[in-house]
């Protein structure tokens, strides 16, 4: 399935408690205690009637909870429970006092987040997002996780295009002089977008510290190289094939993360997962073409939904 050709304009989507444009729904702040007591901080919709199910969205990294906001009220409008969660070391969630950010790690803050919720969830995740959400779907199964969108990654991904992001992000970790100069590093990062009038948005993924420059509110170990070492790419790649829950891929056809030879591999190895793909969108397809990609997963969900509390 090929869709979308409508590029948005948002670098950064803003969001804030109260009612969700167009769902009627009533959007706060909630709190999780992640692995060694981290707290892990999301946006939570409420639609008006009682809720359907419950769908989880996990970022990418170096992204936050925000990134999701359009696609939280779409989905909150089809009669969801939606929780967009900041993962550890992001946001407004706390950093691994250790700098350590392995996969167990992560795969159980999100067990302990659904567990809070009450499963199952539809889950949602984008590029490391989707990883873990890989991991949790195979460890806990379709009790917890029954179906999953993976957002432009795989798990045998293009090792070209993530060093691409990673360099992208490593440019920024001395800060920046303004938000413009954050707005121009994005901006020639994702020439495919459109910039946005207003930079105001971008202060949601930054913070200005006491020396007065702006930062990525992120911690700089997320990308380590240690870190990226250890992802169990065999692992996880295993972890998707045993998967019998409905899954959907979601590709940006501008993406370097997962080219076509990468996604016809991930379609021998997963066979049952629909593709979806979205013409004018790279590897962060939910925030470049926001209104297909979320016009599909609502389509989706609403076709494998299963009923939680």
């Amino acid at each position: 399935m090929t869709t979308g050709d409508r590029p948005q304009t948002a670098l950064v989507d803003d969001s804030g408690d109260g009612p969700a444009v167009g769902s009627g729904a009533i959007v706060d702040t909630v709190r999780f205690a992640g692995v060694a007591d981290v707290g892990l901080v999301g946006s939570r919709w409420t639609p008006p009637e009682a809720p359907t199910a419950t769908a989880l969205l996990l970022h990418g990294g170096g992204q936050t909870r925000h990134s999701w906001k359009r696609t939280g009220d779409h989905l909150a409008a089809s009669g969801l429970r939606v929780v967009s969660m900041d993962c550890r070391g992001h946001g407004d969630s706390g950093w691994s006092p250790d700098g350590y950010y392995d996969m167990d790690i992560l795969a159980e803050d999100v067990h302990r987040v659904i567990a809070d919720l009450g499963g199952p969830v539809t889950l949602i995740g984008a590029s490391l997002g989707g990883l873990t959400g890989i991991a949790v779907a195979d460890r806990w199964g379709p009790d917890e996780v029954s179906a999953l969108v993976l957002v432009d990654v795989v798990p045998r991904y293009d090792r070209g295009g993530t060093r691409r992001i990673r360099t992208f992000m490593r440019s920024g970790i001395d800060g920046f002089d303004s938000l413009d100069d954050a707005a121009d590093a994005v901006a020639a990062y994702l020439p495919h977008r459109k910039r946005p009038r207003s930079i105001d948005g971008l202060t949601r993924n930054l913070r200005r510290r006491d020396d007065g420059r702006w930062y990525w509110h992120w911690d700089p170990n997320v990308i380590s190289a240690e870190t990226v070492a250890r992802i169990p790419v065999d692992d996880l790649d295993d972890a998707a094939a045993r998967l019998r829950i409905p899954i959907m891929l979601v590709r940006g056809m501008l993406s370097d993360v997962v080219p076509d030879e990468v996604l016809s591999a991930f379609r021998e190895r997963v066979p049952h997962a629909e593709i979806t793909e979205l013409r004018a969108a790279g590897h962060t397809a939910a925030g470049d073409d926001n209104d297909a990609f979320s016009d599909a997963v609502v389509d989706f969900v609403g076709r494998v939904i299963r009923p939680g509390p």
